[in-house]
């Protein structure tokens, strides 16, 4: 089990370091861009990337998990051509008359978001994007599936990073505003779709099959419901406070959430490794002993990464932002919360997918879109946009409580509930000592390395003084310990092999 472990952390960490790379470097820009855009133009692009993030999972239609998981099912290189190549053609097919009624309504829709047309082509060239990244799951999922994380953790920092500089170049450079950002995604998905072609092309061939795309559809449909609540979920806040409050509120509460869901780089990373491992581990012996202990250490390290930002939230709104968004820090503690539950979802949903009850699915979604709709119209009105996010904690945590009990009832998992309220308890902790660490006089970032000292040494402290550890960890960190410090005197560094050297060339 431990070799297993290992592996899930190591393509945990290669999956996530070029988007925790691109992150801080997108946080890093916030004092550029929020000088060149606006609060209320910040709230536009956040309208937009909702559009964006509902139209993605239309055009999925859920087979891009049924991609994954039927993937398993067929292990022969020809039977995964043609399970690739019949999801391919349907989703060209099906979006493609998708895409012509969503540029044909474009104009009712920019009125319903912004309440002025102005940016109806704009609009246009976010659905035209969706369409054509709506088919790059079929390369990333392979990547998964043949655990080629180097690569794929390659192409989705160089994207990102690529991303980051045209948004530059069109926003600063040229002075594009809201429609540089767009134009800038754009450009980028057109680069990285010949990229992706060239790559993997070979999946697509000639040749389909109806059982195969009956067998998709039955998994992944019911997702579709399902993926549209969890993004209604997500964005919903966005849509509401434009209309209950203004759009510029919109453009403050996003730099909140920017912030907040920089834990949402872990998570993703998370899913991307744990998904695979899990369906790889799901008919061995110890695959419940190896899903508990997993738990435990994702929770821990969730756990720190919420205590962390919430204490850090103001310092790092107040370095990284001009004035007219420094209300944003309110939000960030309980976005990073929010992303907390979303977490323990992914980590308490998983027997769903083992044993293929994705009809529970939509039903977990559908609970907790309800409480986040229900809770912004009830809040907002008097709490703007702390209201939101109060609101987007609570429907996180209705969609983690569901989805765990439907989860339990098919595939029952004995957590170590105890550890875990010692981790619920150091994060508590730590937050608080932080807080109460005073002003220092090196400024703000100098309170910021302050405050997250404070955070991971309490943490650890707490756990160490409630006995999370066992005896047997601790021998086993120590020994870790030791062993890197001896390898870091006589070894030299490490060189990639042929393969992993192979997989870092792009074309």
């Amino acid at each position: 089990m431990l070799k297993k472990l290992k592996q899930l952390f190591t393509h945990t960490t290669i999956y996530g370091i070029g988007d925790i790379a691109t992150s801080v470097v997108g946080l890093l820009l916030l004092p550029v861009f929020t000088r060149y855009l606006s609060p209320t133009e910040y709230g536009i692009i956040a309208l937009l990337l909702s559009v964006e993030a509902v139209t993605k999972v239309i055009f999925r239609w859920g087979v891009d998990s049924a991609y994954l998981r039927l993937s398993y099912d067929y292990p022969e290189r020809e039977a995964r051509q043609r399970l690739a190549s019949t999801i391919f053609f349907f989703l060209v097919i099906v979006n493609g008359l998708l895409l012509g009624i969503g540029l044909t309504v474009s104009p009712w829709i920019a009125t319903q978001l912004f309440e002025i047309p102005e940016h109806v082509n704009t609009l246009r060239l976010v659905l035209v994007n969706t369409y054509v990244i709506g088919l790059f799951f079929l390369p990333f999922q392979t990547m998964r599936f043949e655990q080629r994380s180097r690569r794929f953790a390659t192409i989705s920092f160089s994207r990102s990073a690529l991303t980051l500089v045209m948004r530059l170049v069109l926003v600063v450079g040229i002075g594009f505003g809201v429609r540089g950002v767009v134009l800038a995604d754009l450009v980028v998905t057109t680069v990285y779709a010949l990229v992706l072609g060239y790559w993997y092309g070979g999946l697509i061939r000639a040749v389909g099959s109806m059982d195969m795309l009956r067998g998709a559809l039955k998994f992944g449909l019911p997702r579709l419901p399902h993926g549209i609540a969890h993004q209604a979920t997500a964005v919903s806040d966005r849509y509401l406070l434009s209309t209950l409050a203004s759009v510029s509120d919109v453009g403050v509460y996003a730099i909140g959430a920017s912030i907040g869901l920089g834990m949402k780089y872990f998570t993703a990373a998370f899913q991307t490794a744990w998904s695979p491992f899990l369906f790889e581990m799901m008919d061995k012996h110890d695959a419940r002993d190896t899903h508990r202990t997993v738990a435990t250490y994702v929770f821990l390290t969730l756990v720190l990464l919420a205590a962390g930002l919430s204490a850090l939230a103001d310092d790092l709104v107040r370095i990284l932002t001009p004035d007219e968004f420094h209300a944003a820090a309110t939000v960030v503690p309980w976005i990073a919360v929010g992303v907390l539950f979303q977490g323990i979802y992914q980590l308490t949903s998983v027997g769903l997918a083992i044993t293929k009850q994705t009809r529970y699915y939509p039903i977990t979604t559908a609970l907790a879109a309800a409480t986040n709709i229900t809770a912004n119209l009830t809040l907002i009105p008097s709490y703007g946009i702390l209201g939101a996010a109060w609101a987007n904690t609570a429907s996180y945590g209705v969609l983690a409580a569901t989805g765990m009990m439907f989860s339990q009832r098919h595939y029952p998992m004995r957590y170590e509930w105890g550890r875990l309220l010692r981790i619920c308890a150091a994060g508590v902790v730590a937050y608080a000592c932080a807080q109460t660490v005073p002003i220092v006089p090196f400024g703000a970032i100098g309170n910021l390395l302050v405050r997250g000292v404070t955070v991971c040494i309490s943490y650890v402290a707490t756990l160490m003084v409630l006995r999370f550890f066992s005896a047997t960890e601790i021998a086993r960190l120590r020994r870790l310990f030791v062993t890197r410090i001896a390898s870091t005197h006589k070894s030299s560094p490490l060189t990639p092999d042929d393969d992993e050297q192979r997989e870092l060339n792009i074309p």
